[in-house]
């Protein structure tokens, strides 16, 4: 048994000061308490001077796009011609990018990735997964050859995975796909169902903290007959499983759509596929009151990747009227141009402010802590993210994984603040240094004093596939 003490603690109804918080064998939490409980020879105690807040789970990655992250803000074209780059453009990079990569390269990525989010305070990533195949887009000997690499790169790490394998059959709405996606694709549902049994058994074979789930890439890569199809096999086989797909991230994707089927991707997926509270529809940037109101009600949540958003040029999501009509959120980092869980929060709140031209637009609309724009957003992601990621995450409480993420509470930008406070200034007061001190996941501590516990060599195997691609970067 293992009792962790901490200064204060984050609950869904306030919080905790001081808080005694016992976690099983399996690294679950047993009990959550305001004094000591009885402890014996045989119990493991570990005291944090800080405040804890419940690990974040992040719902949407790519973790082999992190390898470039800086290397596309160069402007292309003639001058004045600037504008011309968009998200469109820098998928020509990130094309380059994967015909490059081996499959030590992803694991060595994927363990780079995954200590950066830990040391930001997320405690789960959902792995949106479709980098498959060889250079030549035929499969390796061992079909989840890559899926495995990513939980290779858990297991040095810690932290917990969802696996979403994609699916990925065109390169736009009927069109077959193109060279620089061969690594991507499947020829059709079933080779794809076969890679995600491969992916599945891969799963299982690691450590319970890992989920599987599938990932229809979009509407312009997996047909409507398919999508279904796809998804009904899953759920037969898993019927938790999560599912995720990228939904209206770009204005040109909406108009292809409405030409090609009639209706908008988010339209069809109200209508459509049945949504529940397994969907994720990955930065439905795009969406109309009216479409985000059926999402809403169907219990599906979305995932923002607000930084990747911004950085990509996609456009701002409505946030203020999906939370008032009870819509669910998450957020990911997405293409890990950053990985940084106050300023994923900072940057989708600061985005609603420019655009309305008023300030706490995540506050309003009632809520419990509506005068705490930091503790609403963290509260909503917690909620949406553990959902979407069918993980046991969401709060430190009796029956949930013991992830916690302690703040240093003698960090400048906290010194003084308690409560709901403390929380907003971890979102909104930036100083350049995070006030993240230490992180568990399962009562395991993996980040102590801001740094990860394996991150040198994590970071020398790393520089050595950086070295390798550096002719190939863009």
């Amino acid at each position: 048994m293992l009792v962790l003490r901490f200064d204060q603690l984050h609950r869904p109804d306030g919080w905790l000061a001081p808080a005694w918080v016992t976690v099983d064998d399996d690294g679950f939490v047993k009990a959550v308490d305001a004094a000591p409980p009885p402890m014996d020879a045989a119990t493991r105690f570990q005291s944090f001077a800080g405040a804890a807040l419940p690990g974040m789970p992040n719902v949407h990655g790519h973790a082999f796009q992190r390898v470039f992250a800086g290397a596309t803000e160069c402007a292309h074209g003639a001058r004045g011609a600037a504008a011309e780059d968009s998200f469109w453009t820098w998928r020509e990079a990130m094309y380059r990018v994967a015909a490059a990569l081996e499959p030590g390269d992803v694991e060595a990525i994927a363990a780079l990735v995954q200590m950066e989010l830990l040391e930001a305070g997320f405690t789960a990533i959902g792995e949106f997964h479709y980098l498959h195949h060889t250079h030549d887009g035929t499969p390796y000997a061992a079909r989840a050859e890559m899926a495995q690499r990513i939980l290779a790169a858990a297991e040095r790490t810690g932290i917990a995975v969802t696996l979403l394998p994609v699916a990925y059959f065109h390169a736009g709405f009927g069109r077959p796909l193109a060279p620089m996606q061969r690594r991507f694709g499947s020829t059709d549902p079933d080779e794809f169902l076969a890679l995600f049994a491969a992916t599945r058994d891969a799963v299982r074979r690691g450590p319970s903290r890992h989920r599987i789930g599938v990932a229809p890439h979009s509407l312009r890569a997996v047909s409507p007959e398919e999508l279904t199809r796809i998804v009904a096999a899953v759920h037969a086989q898993e019927p938790a499983a999560p599912v995720h797909v990228h939904v209206a991230e770009q204005r040109a994707e909406v108009e292809q759509c409405v030409q090609a089927l009639g209706v908008s991707p988010v339209t069809w997926f109200t209508h459509s596929a049945g949504l529940d509270h397994r969907w994720c529809l990955v930065h439905a940037t795009h969406a109309r009151p009216d479409e985000l109101l059926a999402v809403a009600r169907s219990g599906a949540v979305v995932g923002l990747c607000p930084t990747t958003e911004a950085n990509l040029g996609d456009g701002l999501f409505p946030l203020p009227g999906h939370l008032a009509e009870g819509g669910r959120i998450a957020i990911g980092s997405d293409s890990h141009v950053s990985i940084d869980l106050a300023e994923e929060l900072r940057v989708l709140e600061y985005g609603q402010r420019l655009r309305d031209e008023r300030r706490n637009r995540a506050g309003e609309a009632g809520h419990a802590q509506r005068r705490h724009v930091g503790r609403r957003l963290y509260d909503a992601c917690l909620a949406g993210g553990s959902r979407a990621l069918d993980q046991p995450l969401g709060a430190i409480e009796v029956g949930r994984r013991c992830d916690v993420v302690v703040l240093d509470t003698a960090h400048a930008r906290l010194l003084g603040l308690r409560g709901d406070t403390l929380l907003d200034a971890f979102v909104f007061s930036n100083s350049g240094r995070s006030a993240i001190r230490d992180v568990l996941v399962g009562g395991l501590r993996v980040v102590a004093d801001g740094r990860h516990v394996a991150r040198e060599a994590i970071v020398a195997e790393y520089a050595k596939v950086v070295a390798r691609l550096a002719e190939v970067a863009p």
